[in-house]
């Protein structure tokens, strides 16, 4: 299995496990129960969605559609795009 995505938090996670099921993909959400030693405290890095060897070309390109139509969504999620960031 390959982390093809690392999320912000759990239900970004969960968002593109479904996505990413939606496609075919057969996808696995691992380090959920991780943040819960964090509390409240940001815990980047430690959720990520894996799947499975031979999906992870077909996965890229599913991961790669939902991050465009995110910056479609919210330009200023682009540093490159926020204003006075040039």
């Amino acid at each position: 299995m390959r982390a093809v995505y690392q999320a912000e938090n759990i239900l970004d996670a969960h968002l593109v496990r479904g996505a990413l099921e939606a496609h075919g993909v057969r996808a696995f959400v691992t380090g959920e129960f991780l943040t819960g030693a964090a509390g409240q405290l940001p815990a980047a890095g430690l959720v990520a969605v894996l799947v499975e060897d031979e999906d992870y070309a077909a996965a890229q390109g599913v991961v790669a559609e939902i991050e465009a139509m995110r910056l479609e969504a919210d330009p200023l999620d682009d540093p490159d795009l926020a204003p006075g960031m040039a």
